[in-house]
């Protein structure tokens, strides 16, 4: 099979960008790996095929994609022309409500806590029309609508959200599934993105400055009676912890994190399960034993991890890979991994107070930390998380004066998409608990 992100970034076979990728050869097989755990498993374990293509192509055209959601679509195609036409109908639909609101980009999301409210940034939510319920199915929708929040509203999760999944007729390892498709097509367009403007010209694409999410817009929130029925109705499968301890501000360390639906119990791992581990001692952890509920998707992904952040033969610094996914996840508004790879950062870099003054200032045209490789990263990182992307040309330029190779700017954007898959498992799988 063709190497997917290969085909999407219009590179060739042997084409000295896929001969850099090559530097991080376990990271590319794993990344083609989830490719074929995700969309064409061979047992595809309670989701369809056609699920699986509809919510492929879906998000893919909410991310701005044109290639990938073809690329999605004529896989659905052979599956279900109807659908196909259908999930395009909607599509029409959801991307011309994001061109509506084009000086505003995603994440969009409402911050719970109060000492970050002014971070909040409504914007479009998904509702499909009659025709299409029909068409595709209560379950299917519900499906579309979680990629939709996914996609766009990651920091918008909350459990009400996987109790629709279960009453639409999803069960736990069907959730998981769907939350690690459309969290690893975030990451694979991402990275897709990137490679391709390493091949173009300087391009006129907005600054990250310019693009970055601004709270000056209203939103159309779905009924929140709706929400709060379904979790009455699935009872205790999702849990919302009510007197959970839950952190305010963006910090280094000193969070945990709590699952909204029932990991693998660590005596119940099977030996497929305890494989995809990779690290025995990952049992202990209750995110990586929900994951496990997919083992072949869990196996891949943190294979693709591993090589894309401790590979280091060459190409980027740790403390700047690290500083990479930090930047991903203060603009997705995930604490948890925020705290963890800052953390990193700064026990790699020895810079605490840089490190702390992006959890504390954020994104935006304030936040320049005065080192030129870093603000180099961290506007590339931006740029490819922002939603729809604006990484392009004018940031491959910039990384370059900076004095980073090709393979530096190839890890870097890596580690930035890398952090767009785990950003929307944790934040839709869960939340993060203050533990000092």
């Amino acid at each position: 099979m063709a190497d997917i992100i290969n085909l999407l970034a219009g590179i060739a076979t042997n084409d000295p960008l896929d001969e850099l990728r090559d530097h991080r050869a376990q990271a590319k097989e794993n990344a083609q790996l989830s490719f074929e755990a995700l969309l064409e498993p061979e047992d595809p374990r309670g989701v369809s095929y056609r699920e699986r293509y509809a919510v492929a192509a879906f998000t893919a055209g909410l991310l701005g994609s044109d290639r990938a959601e073809e690329f999605y679509r004529d896989l659905l195609r052979d599956e279900d022309e109807t659908a196909s036409w259908a999930v395009a109908e909607l599509l029409d639909e959801a991307v011309l409500a994001l061109d509506s609101r084009a000086e505003v980009r995603g994440p969009y999301g409402i911050v719970e806590s109060a000492a970050l409210s002014a971070e909040s940034v409504p914007g479009p939510w998904f509702t499909a029309d009659a025709q299409s319920r029909q068409t595709l199915g209560a379950r299917l929708i519900a499906g579309l609508e979680f990629a939709h929040l996914l996609a766009l509203h990651p920091r918008d999760a909350r459990p009400a959200h996987l109790a629709l999944l279960l009453e639409s007729g999803w069960d736990e390892d069907g959730i998981v599934t769907l939350a690690q498709l459309v969290s690893f097509l975030n990451f694979q367009i991402r990275i897709s993105t990137g490679l391709a403007a390493l091949t173009e010209p300087a391009s006129t694409v907005p600054s990250p400055d310019d693009a970055a999410p601004s709270s000056h817009d209203t939103e159309d929130s779905p009924a929140s009676a709706r929400v709060e029925e379904a979790l009455q109705s699935v009872g205790d499968r999702v849990k919302t912890y009510p007197n959970l301890k839950r952190p305010e501000l963006f910090q280094q360390g000193g969070l945990g994190w709590v699952p909204w639906i029932a990991p693998v119990a660590e005596a119940d791992l099977s030996d497929d399960q305890q494989d995809a581990l990779i690290e025995a001692g990952r049992a202990k952890n209750p995110y990586f034993r929900l994951l496990a509920r997919d083992p072949a998707a869990l196996k891949a992904r943190t294979l693709t991890d591993f090589d894309i952040f401790f590979n280091t033969t060459d190409g980027l610094g740790r403390a700047e890979r690290e500083l990479a996914a930090t930047a991903a996840s203060r603009l997705n508004g995930c604490l948890f991994c925020a705290s963890v790879h800052a953390d990193r950062a700064t026990e790699e870099s020895g810079r605490r107070d840089l490190v702390q003054r992006l959890l504390d200032e954020g994104i935006g045209t304030e936040s320049r930390l005065g080192d030129q490789v870093w603000d180099a990263v961290i506007d590339a990182s931006v740029a490819l998380t922002l939603t729809p992307q604006t990484f392009g040309g004018r940031h491959v330029d910039q990384l370059r004066a900076a004095g980073l190779g090709d393979g530096d700017i190839i890890d870097a954007l890596s580690c930035a998409a890398f952090f767009n898959w785990a950003n929307r498992l944790m934040l839709s799988l869960g939340e993060p608990e203050q533990l000092k």
